[in-house]
């Protein structure tokens, strides 16, 4: 039950040394290189960090010059320093009466807009840098919906694969036992992520209810929809990134109809975000999970996949026994199957430089991705130089967040909302989000760019914010 967390470090992005884009001037490039640095040597260690930061700053230059008052008050410097970083013991005991020791953490990142909102994710990869990453990236694709809420992230190096009920819930009890202090739904409002569903914040909240002795539902999201939960929010994040893909696509006179789709993993993401292409009209011909992918040329068949991964909780390779016309390939990559839409709904740095390349080749020419950074700096570079259609994760994968902070609002009034109402809601708010992105990419030089435009849009409300509250 307890793994090395060194073992599961995904691979860190080695491309720090990337170019700014050619519309920075050559002193602002010097400046932003120098603060990069600075929090590089800040932060040491932490690559998931460092890549998520650069990316963002490979956007700031012309900020900088329409707006000289950011660079006064030192907003970037601020915002690249966590208002709190929280980490603690989780000790708990398994079911053979072994005492186990996991480290948990929280990083409180930006409130300038809001109580602090992000998920928690239980894993053993989770480490500082993993944490701070999220959080960072967490703080501008908040700050797209429109919606108050600021950025934060947590979680815990806890592996919750073959653990059983009762031990996830006295880890959950201890994890919230340690971690209940600091939040509140106007202080710090948690939610889902990898390893925490349904079952898992129901665990924390029943602890954080049992500790304050109060029913403050809207401190958690992700409730189940018996308890204050919101519907969609399962679907969220898949749909959102769907939505988001199709605006891209019509903003090119183009849609998903007919559209050849891969899709990588094999949670909510991922199948949600296929059972939205599959609405739209794209055929939807692969999918994976962490030990290889499943391809079907005549279209995945969704309901096994749910079947399989939802209720009987086995691996995707299952697939092929029921469909033979499906073929399963272990370790291989699945963006080697041609496709006019890839949706990397995995998790980060899932798609590096040499699979961009072999995707344009085989026809893509739209990327959306569905999980946090899932594409590697050098990957980046070859989506926005072939120019396609690319939505990066703190734009397009934004639906989890909104909905979450819509089940806030559910739960501030003491209202439940169905699930076509939600919905619309949602695409709506991804809407706005696409035209956020592109309206600010084409007012500032880069038309097209959505990985300009949602750093920018995301970064000038938070700054603006920060200026209006003072040296906080």
């Amino acid at each position: 039950m307890e793994s090395d967390p060194q073992k599961f470090r995904p691979r860190a992005a080695i491309a720090m040394a990337r170019c700014f884009p050619p519309f920075m001037s050559t002193i602002l490039d010097e400046r932003l290189e120098a603060l990069f640095q600075t929090v590089v040597k800040r932060n040491p260690g932490e690559t998931e960090f460092h890549q998520a930061v650069r990316e963002v700053f490979e956007s700031l230059g012309p900020v900088l010059v329409k707006h000289p008052e950011f660079g006064t008050h030192k907003i970037i410097e601020r915002i690249c320093e966590p208002e709190r970083q929280i980490i603690f013991r989780v000790p708990w005991q398994d079911d053979s009466g072994q005492v186990r020791i996991n480290r948990g953490f929280r990083v409180q990142f930006n409130s300038a807009l809001g109580p602090f909102k992000g998920g928690l994710r239980f894993h053993p990869s989770v480490y500082l840098g993993i944490v701070k990453f999220l959080g960072f990236e967490q703080i501008f694709k908040n700050a797209l919906t429109g919606l108050p809420i600021g950025g934060a992230k947590g979680g815990a190096d806890f592996n919750p694969k073959g653990c059983s009920d009762g031990e996830i819930m006295r880890f959950c009890q201890s994890f919230m036992t340690a971690l209940h202090r600091n939040l509140g739904e106007y202080t710090d409002v948690p939610a889902g992520d990898t390893g925490v569903g349904t079952r898992e914040i129901g665990y924390l909240f029943g602890q954080y209810k049992r500790l304050t002795d109060r029913y403050e539902s809207g401190v958690i999201t992700g409730k189940g929809l018996d308890w204050g939960g919101a519907k969609v929010r399962k679907e969220a994040t898949g749909y959102g990134t769907v939505f988001f893909l199709q605006e891209m696509l019509a903003a090119r006179k183009d849609s998903v109809e007919g559209k050849v789709c891969i899709v990588s993993g094999a949670g909510n993401v991922a199948i949600y975000a296929i059972e939205k292409l599959q609405q739209l009209g794209g055929k939807v011909v692969a999918c994976s999970d962490s030990n290889g992918f499943i391809h079907d040329k005549k279209g995945l068949d969704l309901a096994l996949i749910k079947q399989l991964k939802e209720v009987e909780r086995r691996r995707i390779a299952d697939y092929a026994r029921h469909h033979k016309r499906a073929r399963y390939t272990a370790g291989g990559s699945i963006w080697s199957v041609p496709c006019e839409v890839a949706l990397p709904c995995a998790t980060q740095n899932e798609l590096n430089g040499k699979d961009a390349s072999r995707l344009l080749r085989n026809g893509c020419l739209a990327v959306a991705e569905g999980a946090n950074m899932p594409v590697t700096p050098e990957g980046v570079r070859v989506f926005l130089d072939a120019g396609i259609a690319y939505g990066p994760g703190k734009a397009a994968n934004a639906g989890g967040v909104v909905t979450s902070a819509l089940e806030m609002q559910q739960n501030a009034s003491r209202d439940s909302w169905g699930f076509e109402f939600t919905e619309t809601r949602l695409a709506e708010i991804m809407r706005g989000i696409h035209a956020s992105c592109y309206q600010t990419a084409e007012e500032f030089g880069a038309p097209g760019n959505y990985v300009h435009g949602a750093n920018i849009a995301g970064f000038i409300r938070v700054a603006r914010a920060m200026l209006a509250l003072g040296l906080v």
